[in-house]
C-alpha cells in the first residue's frame, strides 16, 4: 500500500477525541445548578444528561454563553427505550463554529414524550423536530408548524418506536 501509513488504535482514538467540549458542564454547574444530571461519553465524546424541564435554559445558556458559543444545532433525534420508566431520550447535537467543538445534550421524557421546541434558538430545529415527530411521536411544544414530514399524512403510529410485534 504505497503512499499509505498505518495508523494504529491509539491514535485513531486520538483523533476521535478531538472537537468534543470539556467545558460546558463545569459552565452549567455554576449556571444552572442541578440542571446536569450526569456527564459522560466515549471514545472522547462529551456527553450531558439534562433535567426535562431545564432543557430550554440550558440550550439557551450553552448558545448565548460566550465561553461555549453552541451556534450551531447539528441534529436532533430520540431514541426509545421501551421498558425504562422514561421511555424517550431526546439528543440535541451541538457545534461551536468559533471554538470548533462539539457537544452531545441528552433529556429522558416519559410515554407520552413531550418537550419545549428548540426553533427559538436555531430556526434548523424546524425541520429536525418534525422528523423526530414523525417517527417517534415526540411533540415539540411551540413548534411553528409540527406535522409529518417524511410518513403519509394518514399513517397511524410511529415507525421508530419499539412497540410493534417481531416476526420470525
Amino acid at each position: 500500500m504505497a503512499g499509505h501509513d498505518i495508523v494504529d488504535l491509539q491514535t485513531i482514538k486520538t483523533w476521535a477525541a478531538r472537537g468534543w467540549d470539556t467545558l460546558a458542564a463545569g459552565r452549567l454547574a455554576e449556571t444552572l445548578p442541578g440542571a446536569v444530571l450526569e456527564t459522560g461519553g466515549s471514545r472522547g465524546e462529551t456527553t450531558l444528561v439534562v433535567e426535562a424541564a431545564q432543557v430550554p435554559d440550558v440550550l439557551a445558556f450553552l448558545r448565548d454563553d460566550p465561553e461555549l458559543a453552541f451556534d450551531f444545532l447539528t441534529d436532533l433525534t430520540a431514541v426509545h427505550w421501551p421498558n425504562d420508566d422514561k421511555p424517550f431520550e431526546i439528543v440535541y447535537l451541538l457545534y461551536s463554529f468559533p471554538r470548533n467543538v462539539r457537544l452531545r445534550v441528552k433529556t429522558r421524557v416519559g410515554a407520552e414524550p413531550r418537550i419545549p421546541s428548540a426553533v427559538p434558538l436555531w430556526p434548523t430545529a424546524g425541520w429536525l423536530e418534525r422528523e423526530c415527530f414523525d417517527m417517534f411521536g415526540v411533540v415539540f411544544d411551540g413548534h411553528p408548524d409540527l406535522r409529518r414530514i417524511l410518513m403519509p399524512e394518514d399513517y397511524e403510529g410511529f415507525p421508530l418506536r419499539k412497540e410493534h410485534p417481531l416476526k420470525c
